[in-house]
């Protein structure tokens, strides 16, 4: 994560300076064109693209973490780990926690839904039931807890 940060930082400080490099250029021209100025634009310009560049990775990140904190916390909710360690009992909602493992199958067939969907396949839970076995609520596992 420092690193992620320290890029970012870096690659901002170096957008300012060629900034302030176009601002001189400018500056010592007279506002005219030369080969001086267009060299400090040429560089803001690759100055300003790596500064997006480390900002999109930046926000990649993140959204990385929050999709892991999130994974996280769902599956200590539907585990009864949360509420387990709050209260000192198996689930406040009601429902029976089901296992980790099969939470992620479901997981799974959830992401595939969806990608076959965004690609508009159209073939739904048929064409998944081919990638891997379809989702079965009578699974023993959930049953059992």
């Amino acid at each position: 994560m420092e690193s992620s940060i320290d890029a970012l930082s870096n690659a901002y400080q170096e957008f300012v300076a060629a900034a302030a490099g176009v601002l001189e250029a400018k500056e010592l021209s007279g506002g005219q064109k030369t080969p001086e100025t267009e060299a400090a634009l040429e560089n803001f310009k690759q100055r300003w693209e790596l500064f997006r560049v480390s900002c999109d990775q930046a926000e990649e990140f993140v959204e990385s973490v929050k999709q892991r904190i999130g994974s996280e916390c769902l599956v200590d909710e539907a585990t009864g780990m949360a509420s387990a360690t709050k209260s000192g009992q198996a689930s406040s909602n009601g429902l029976p926690p089901i296992s980790a493992v099969r939470l992620e199958q479901m997981s799974k067939a959830v992401r595939w839904l969806v990608l076959e969907l965004q690609h508009g396949s159209g073939g739904g839970a048929a064409s998944h039931s081919q990638h891997s076995a379809p989702f079965d609520a009578r699974f023993s596992e959930d049953a059992a807890q």
